[in-house]
């Protein structure tokens, strides 16, 4: 897979995607993610990317220039093209699934005000939001929506049922609590179950415990009633 990233803000999109599991998909050879910068295909003697906006407002809007001759160079003919917006569908796990059966993605990220619409009309096949509140700018939320995506490559993760055990691996429940050694720490122990060796009762014990923990944290998840 090949993941480029257009933002006013490589450095940010990149920092967390240099570490840890990501930087080892990328030495493997797993994923090519590549952050770009918009001004790169600015023009004039300021290489400027934005502009009031029309009608008036508040803030700044990035100008669809620059942004159509980047998508344009950079744009393959299997490319799904991604707009990282407050205003676009919530990320979940199951889109993140949906993507890392791509094969190209550019994740445009928004700044300032976002984009003139006409990009968004004519260059986007989805927007994306991580979450109903506002970033500093979209390179934030490029990382985090990179992040979901790659683990579920194969061989990312080393041992490919790692994201299946995961939360939001059942859409409707939250994981299980997790423990590890000591057993016994500061009179707080491991439940015993857990050291049964019966394998069926521990997996109803995680079930049972999914559940207990999605209708503390997120009885959204469980629906009605």
């Amino acid at each position: 897979m090949r993941i480029d990233i257009l933002t006013l803000f490589p450095e940010i999109a990149l920092a967390p995607l240099s570490e840890s599991i990501l930087r080892r998909a990328r030495e493997a050879g797993i994923v090519e993610i590549v952050a770009h910068n918009l001004r790169d295909w600015a023009t004039g003697k300021h290489r400027k990317t934005d502009d009031y906006l029309a009608g008036g407002g508040q803030g700044m809007l990035l100008m669809p220039g620059p942004i159509f001759a980047a998508i344009e160079e950079l744009r393959t003919p299997e490319a799904k093209v991604i707009l990282m917006t407050p205003q676009g569908k919530v990320f979940k796990q199951a889109i993140a699934r949906e993507l890392s059966e791509e094969t190209h993605l550019i994740l445009l990220c928004g700044h300032y005000e976002g984009v003139d619409h006409r990009v968004i009309e004519e260059l986007v096949d989805l927007e994306l939001s991580i979450g109903d509140y506002v970033l500093t700018n979209g390179a934030i939320a490029a990382a985090v929506v990179t992040d979901a995506i790659v683990r579920l490559l194969p061989g990312a993760l080393g041992d490919e049922r790692s994201h299946q055990e995961e939360s939001f691996s059942d859409p409707n429940l939250l994981e299980a609590p997790a423990y590890t050694k000591p057993i016994d720490f500061r009179g707080m122990k491991v439940p015993d179950i857990l050291y049964s060796g019966h394998h069926g009762k521990i997996a109803e014990w995680k079930r049972e415990k999914a559940m207990e923990r999605t209708r503390q944290n997120r009885p959204d998840l469980l629906g009605p009633g």
